[in-house]
């Protein structure tokens, strides 16, 4: 396990998934860990968090991250690490865990080292920092533990540096100081260590220059001029005085001097990160105890292969003392054809010293000699910028203990033998950490505007440094406008290009290396409005066989113009999705843009009917049956894969809808509306229903067709009421019934009434519930409609139990639960057990009402129906206190809030909460009791509904306890 502050906080363990921390608990974790060991009472954490405007619901936040931090250390293994003591909550660390103190090991182990050792291990001490100190955290205490974090490292740097210089490291260092100045150009003791190396280094002027900046500097900011060491030292530079020359280092000191074969190009000095990457091509020359002669390096365009590949060249340097060659091939260069394996070769055998009189003429007779020369010698040899297999195949060695590094675009996957390294995008942290040293102080004095660009710049390395340069060589930019200005995705890749560099031109030289049948299928991708494809919808959008199809995206895949996150899904770059559209615009046709797009919506209306209709009875919810589209169609049998396939695609159903309703397919998005709500609505994911039965609306309007107008409207209804939105849903009921009865649709009137009587009856008018209920009833039973009979029975059993006619009820709930039974429709039977339980328990027979709300989780469990599992486990608890049993009852009420909470259910939240707090008062927790009591409270206010009045006078009743 391992516990971060010196960068973004966290808790990761390798190979293993954690749940995510939300900024709340990330403070709050950043400070347990900053206090390791160390009691922390509740209110100290509160004024930690907020200072000392702390807001009402402060403590009830730091429990829930105290909460939320424990479910990840249970997640990691280790629960145990976090204890509750009578002082306050301590976090224990184990020895080794925590950056923080690896850093500060480090740096107190330099006490007994001097020399080239104290120097590895304060560099050591300062790999620790992943960025800017608690990057990712905000409460009031992270300013100033940040800064001190930060003095501390500075600190470190300072005295790294000042050893580095007594080792003769003055050229060395000149590049690295400048870089720390650039973001810290006040700190006298830094700019002193540049003086002198760059007087060391034999740039005399350039020292005193600096100076005279560092005055300027002071004068400008303070009003103030240098300490007296600072002039000393200027005077002395000014002077050349030998007491200032190198000292000289004795030869067991020095490092080892690189071979004088070595033609690897300049390393950038501002490369971050990839630690994982370099780390791995250290192993590779040697996995398995053998040597591994190829090493090959794959990525999209930008991505940085050929700064990994050096800086990992450079890292081996030494394991490789005959030589490190370097060769560009030019297979990715913008207007420049590339290199033959026969001129490559004549470069590397010169690098060798072969003369060129010696260099044969022929690739075979190159290749051989090439392979002599190499037979007993120990070299790196760097292949940049290859096309594919082929272009380097004549140029690896035989038997040989030199190692190849080769970078590519494509994945060289015929290399037989070879060890592969698919390069990804920067993590956050580093991308953070290369933005903010390009742009400086700019950067860090806007955080969150630094993560806008970098999201925009799909934190693709190349895209990262164009951004910074421009906003390095434009004064009166800020890093927001820099952001607002690639918000524009029209405009975003043209924002990206700085001189020659341009993330556009990389992306269209990959394009245009591509074949004919490539380029088509990755530019009608870039139509396709969703964030990923399966082989399936990409062979609908292309006109293709399923088989092609797949083949295809493979080698888009291999190309690195795909990306895939999960098996059987591609996606692309955000910048190169952009690309791809762009593409698809200039060079495709309007009509094949419009039949792809057809083809695309016939798809996943076809499929969304066909994975319904595993779910659910056909016919239950009067969906459209689509016709079979003329592409391949995803074979489904089963409701599991049904199920997963509508989990998978459900994104894309939904933003293919909204797409559809705002161009030239409203029909679509009305049927696929139709399809979907059911699922939507079981699930529940009503945020999605929202979506697309908003649109739906909007599509109904567009076509003037009014009985989808009233089907949308209705369900659109149901979608804010199962979220407590009742005045919302209450609004789009009445108007479905006013244009029902306009059109004559009598079917849309029983749903839009059955509805309408919900409503009343969660506002406890229940003579008003009654008489919509029994209306829909003689609708259904009129038309023949046997679901719409059995809800219409179910609800007025519900509408019974409330007015206390317990028979009744009973009488209408079971024969609603016999209708639900011979039609096969489980969701709504499990509804109607959890209220027949409810009638039980209003009858005082608590063993059946438990039997039947147990019966009801089962079932809604078995559907992943959440709704119902929700409301079920409230009514458990609601029996559980009825039976003398508050315990269980605050557990099942615990359950019923979390879920309530994820599903997004306002109602069975307020249900849950109001449970919790009777179920506290009856175990003597008053304290508990009083919160959960003020949350049900305002929940319930906010949802306008009359159990406010009921848990005020329980509220009021527990103040008068206390």
């Amino acid at each position: 396990m391992r516990f971060t502050v010196l960068g973004p906080v966290g808790v990761t363990v390798p190979g293993r998934s954690l749940p995510a921390l939300a900024p709340r608990h990330r403070a709050v974790l950043a400070y347990l860990l900053l206090h390791a060991g160390t009691p922390i009472s509740a209110e100290r954490l509160i004024g930690a968090m907020w200072g000392g405007f702390p807001p009402d619901t402060a403590r009830a936040q730091i429990q829930a991250s105290i909460a939320v931090i424990r479910r990840v250390l249970r997640a990691a293994g280790a629960p145990d690490l976090l204890a509750t003591r009578p002082a306050g909550y301590v976090l224990r660390v184990p020895d080794g865990e925590l950056d923080l103190e690896e850093f500060t090991t480090l740096v107190a182990a330099t006490r007994e080292a001097s020399g080239a050792e104290a120097v590895e291990l304060l560099r050591r001490a300062l790999a620790r920092w992943q960025g800017q100190a608690l990057a990712d955290a905000h409460a009031a205490f992270v300013p100033e533990a940040r800064a001190r974090l930060e003095e501390r490292r500075l600190s470190v740097v300072e005295r790294c540096a000042e050893l580095r210089l007594e080792l003769g490291e003055a050229d060395q260092l000149v590049g690295e100081l400048t870089e720390q100045l650039a973001a810290h150009p006040a700190r006298e003791r830094l700019n002193s260590h540049l003086m002198l190396a760059l007087h060391r280094a034999g740039r005399q002027a350039d020292a005193l220059a600096a100076a005279r900046a560092y005055r300027e500097l002071l004068v400008e900011r303070q009003g103030l001029d240098p300490s007296p060491a600072f002039v000393a030292l200027e005077q002395a530079i000014l002077r050349d005085e030998p007491g200032l020359r190198p000292p000289v280092v004795p030869e067991a000191a020095r490092e080892p001097q690189r071979s004088p074969l070595c033609f690897l190009p300049y390393t950038i000095p501002d490369f971050v990160g990839r630690d994982a990457e370099l780390d791995r091509l250290a192993r590779f020359p040697w996995a398995d105890g053998s040597m591994v002669t190829v090493s090959a390096i794959d990525g999209m365009a930008g991505i940085g292969k050929t700064a990994l590949a050096v800086q990992a060249a450079y890292r081996l340097a030494d394991r490789f003392p005959d030589g490190q060659l370097f060769v560009d091939l030019h297979a990715h260069t913008a207007g420049q054809a590339p290199v033959e394996p026969a001129a490559a070769l004549e470069s590397l055998l010169g690098q060798l010293g072969v003369p060129a009189e010696r260099i044969p003429a022929t690739l075979a007779a190159r290749s051989a000699l090439w392979r002599a020369e190499l037979a007993d010698r120990r070299a790196l040899i760097v292949l940049d910028n290859a096309a594919d297999s082929d272009h380097v195949r004549p140029l690896l060695p035989g038997a040989t203990h030199s190692h190849v590094l080769i970078t590519s675009r494509r994945r060289l996957v015929e290399l037989d033998g070879a060890h592969h390294l698919s390069m990804d995008l920067l993590p956050a942290r580093d991308a953070v950490e290369l933005f903010t040293g390009l742009v400086g102080e700019r950067a860090g004095a806007e955080p969150v505007a630094v993560m806008d660009v970098l999201r925009l710049c799909g934190f693709l390395p190349l895209a990262i440094r164009i951004a910074a340069a421009r906003l390095r060589h434009r004064a009166r930019w800020s890093v927001a406008y820099l952001a607002e200005r690639l918000l524009d995705q029209r405009r975003r890749l043209a924002e990206l290009s700085a001189g020659e560099r341009s993330v556009a031109a990389a992306f269209a030289l990959s394009y245009q290396q591509l074949e004919p049948g490539h380029r088509r299928v990755f530019r009608l991708l870039g139509l396709h409005p969703g964030t990923d494809i399966d082989p399936y919808a990409a062979a609908a959008l292309a006109g293709l066989p399923i088989e092609e199809a797949e083949i295809l995206l493979e080698d888009l895949l291999d190309a690195h113009v795909l990306q895939q996150r999960q098996a059987g899904h591609y996606t692309f770059h955000d910048l190169l999705r952009r690309h791809a559209h762009d593409l698809a615009q200039t060079e495709e046709p309007a009509e094949s843009r419009e039949r792809a797009l057809t083809r695309l919506l016939d798809h996943y209306r076809y499929t969304a009917s066909a994975a319904v209709d595993l779910l659910y009875p056909a016919g239950i919810h009067g969906k459209p049956d689509p016709p079979r589209p003329g592409t391949t169609a995803v074979p489904l049998a089963t409701a599991a894969q049904a199920r997963e396939w509508l989990e998978a695609e459900r994104a894309n159903l939904i933003t293919m809808a909204a797409y559809a309703a705002d161009h030239s397919w409203p029909g679509h998005t009305s049927d696929l509306a139709v399809i979907l709500h059911r699922y939507l609505s079981d699930r529940p994911h009503y945020s999605d229903a929202l979506a697309l039965h908003g649109k739906a609306l909007q599509a109904s309007l567009r076509r003037g067709d009014r009985a989808a107008h009233g089907r949308a409207l209705v369900d659109l209804g149901e979608a804010h009421f199962h979220r407590g939105g009742y005045e919302a849903a209450h609004d789009h009921y009445r108007r479905a019934l006013d244009l029902y009865r306009a059109i004559g649709d009598r079917r849309g009137q029983a749903r839009a009434l059955n509805d309408l009587g919900g409503i009343w009856w969660r506002q406890r008018q229940y003579d008003r519930a009654h008489d919509c209920y029994r209306r829909s009833l003689e609708l259904c039973r009129e038309l023949g409609i046997r679901i719409g009979e059995a809800a219409g029975l179910a609800n007025l059993g519900i509408v019974h139990e409330r007015q206390g006619r317990y028979e009744e009820a009973h009488t209408h709930l079971c024969r609603a639960i016999e209708l639900y039974g011979e039609i096969g429709e489980r969701r709504l039977k499990s509804v109607a057990l959890d209220n027949l339980g409810l009638v039980y328990r209003r009858q005082g027979n608590l063993a059946l009402a438990r039997d039947h709300h147990q019966r009801a989780l089962n079932l809604c469990r078995e559907l992943g129906y959440r709704y119902g599992e929700a409301s079920a486990l409230n009514g458990l608890g609601e029996t559980a206190r009825a039976m003398g049993d508050p315990a269980r009852a605050r557990h099942d009420h615990d359950f019923a809030l979390a879920l309530s909470l994820e599903i997004g259910s306002d109602p069975e939240h307020a249900r849950a909460h109001d449970g919790l707090a009777r179920s506290h008062a009856d175990l003597g927790r008053l304290d508990d009791a009083r919160h959960h009591a003020k949350e049900a409270l305002r929940m319930y206010l906010r949802l306008d509904v009359p159990e406010a009045d009921e848990i005020r006078h329980f509220l009021a009743g527990l103040t008068a306890t206390g």
